[in-house]
């Protein structure tokens, strides 16, 4: 059922077609996982059963991503660009957040960028601001399927990429 579904899975939506528990479904689905996993180099298949936000899925095995990515984009260009990262970014970590935040943080207009995104569903729009009326971006689950995770939660933490405060303060006096 997980190959012919064009959209990934939940587990009690298999229990119900297939009329046993959700348990069993689930501790099926981690058994086939583990299996998948292949730590034996020669048992490695070129695919895995990942579990995301959105359900159960099988997708390509991370370590294949360049021979994959050849074949179905036959040399197309499917990369975000640096300014698209970024804003990916600081809407992931932000969120939610208007289109002006994302503009101030980035410190350039960045209606193009968040229409890419939009457009390729990875952000999306949910809600409005109270005091500006101005919509509130949010990442879509297909973001986090494209970037492996299970929820927001998963996201890697900022703080080794900070500053450290005497740091910030040693400038401050400098000035």
């Amino acid at each position: 059922m997980l190959m012919a579904a064009e959209q990934p899975q939940h587990s009690g939506d298999l229990a119900r077609v297939l009329s046993i528990s959700q348990q069993q479904v689930g501790k099926a689905l981690d058994e086939l996982q583990d299996d998948y996993q292949g730590n034996d180099s020669q048992r490695m298949r070129g695919f895995e059963l990942r579990h995301t936000a959105r359900g159960w899925q099988y997708c390509s095995r991370a370590e294949f991503e360049n021979v994959v990515s050849a074949f179905v984009t036959d040399g197309q260009s499917a990369k975000l660009s640096q300014a698209a990262l970024e804003a990916l970014s600081i809407v992931a970590y932000k969120q939610p957040i208007t289109r002006a935040q994302v503009a101030a943080i980035r410190g350039v207009n960045s209606d193009g960028v968040i229409r890419s995104l939009s457009i390729r569903g990875l952000v999306r729009e949910d809600g409005v601001e109270a005091d500006t009326r101005a919509g509130l971006l949010v990442t879509t689950s297909e973001f986090l399927d494209h970037m492996g995770l299970e929820s927001l939660a998963d996201l890697p933490s900022l703080a080794p990429f900070l500053p450290q405060v005497d740091t910030i303060l040693d400038e401050g006096e400098n000035r």
